[in-house]
């Protein structure tokens, strides 16, 4: 079967996903910062992170448009696309126009659109998921199937040092920004099952916060052995590593796969995010 997987840029990478860029596309979402449009693929995460500490405002991003979803589906008869969560950014709605479009002008063309009710580590490991199954030879029905289940059990947790963007973006004030930095108060913040984030707990210290978040996977954790954990990190590949190291150390995962955070990731994770999904 002629299958080619597109994707939103929510998602990050290491060599593992992207090791066949002739199945794989990626369309990418918009930054800007200051008035000046990034285009995500092309934004270097140093880049970004002293764009965004020197900026005093909002920055905002833009999701791809029907359009350049449509070309890509244009290039192959069968297309599976993961986009970040619906809740989350207007890529889905995106991404099922441009089904519309397509269907129109070749009927016989196949496209399914995933919300993958995630982003970032989680994102990345729907896609590998789906790149196994197409290797496996499944059919449609069966990889559909199984990606619902496995989108619908993912669990996702983020660990935001700084409260910066939080601020800029409207979703806290600048002074409980500044206070919870200097105190460094850091929100563990978890999906609701629905494709939204939500604050589960805050944690003062950041040593205190990362022990607490290793605890937080083994309650949430049902049937682990079977599972494999993401790691995204926004310029913090030491604590990336021995986060990992932790969570081997105390839990039986299947695999444990670090991704570096790419620009929509750094925006929402910010320096010394940590995202955790599986």
């Amino acid at each position: 079967m002629d299958t080619k997987i597109i994707m939103d840029s929510c998602i990050d990478f290491n060599d593992e996903v992207f090791d066949n860029e002739r199945i794989m596309e990626r369309i990418p979402f918009k930054i800007i910062i200051d008035e000046e449009e990034i285009i995500d693929l092309h934004a270097g995460q140093n880049e970004l992170i002293i764009k965004m500490k020197n900026s005093k405002n909002k920055i905002a991003t833009s999701c791809p448009s029907p359009h350049e979803f449509l070309e890509a589906f244009r290039k192959c008869k069968n297309n599976f696309v993961v986009t970040i969560s619906e809740k989350l950014s207007g890529s889905h709605n995106s991404a099922m126009l441009a089904k519309e479009m397509l269907k129109e002008e070749s009927p016989e063309s196949f496209v399914h659109v995933f919300d993958c009710k995630t982003a970032a580590a989680g994102a990345s490991l729907v896609i590998l998921k789906l790149k196994q199954l197409i290797e496996e030879k499944l059919n449609i029905d069966q990889i559909i199937e199984e990606i619902n289940t496995y989108i619908d059990e993912m669990k996702t947790f983020l660990l935001a040092e700084r409260l910066d963007n939080l601020a800029k973006n409207g979703r806290i004030s600048s002074q409980k920004a500044f206070i919870g930095n200097l105190l460094q108060v850091v929100p563990i913040m978890c999906s609701n099952g629905n494709g939204e984030l939500i604050l589960k707990e805050q944690v003062r210290g950041r040593k205190k916060a990362l022990n607490r978040l290793i605890d937080i996977i083994g309650e949430e954790g049902k049937d682990i052995k079977n599972k494999v954990v993401g790691i995204t990190h926004v310029n913090c590949i030491e604590k990336a590593e021995c986060l990992k190291s932790e969570i081997a150390n105390k839990y039986d995962f299947k695999d444990i796969v670090i991704f570096d955070a790419g620009g929509l990731s750094t925006i929402y994770a910010d320096d010394g995010g940590i995202v955790v999904c599986y």
